[in-house]
């Protein structure tokens, strides 16, 4: 089955989901910023730390 057709069967299931992210110093939903700032957002880079840290 196709990713689209599996998603279009599923519609009536599917929740919105909302993301938060920390704007100065508080948490903003993503949906709330502006075109620039969304495409800014959709441009960042994943920090991710090893489980080896000392």
């Amino acid at each position: 089955m196709k990713k689209q057709e599996l998603l279009e069967k599923n519609e009536s299931r599917r929740t919105k989901c909302i993301v938060y992210t920390r704007v100065m110093g508080y948490h903003r939903p993503v949906e709330s910023f502006n075109i620039g700032k969304k495409g800014e957002h959709k441009q960042r880079v994943r920090f991710v730390e090893s489980k080896n840290c000392l």
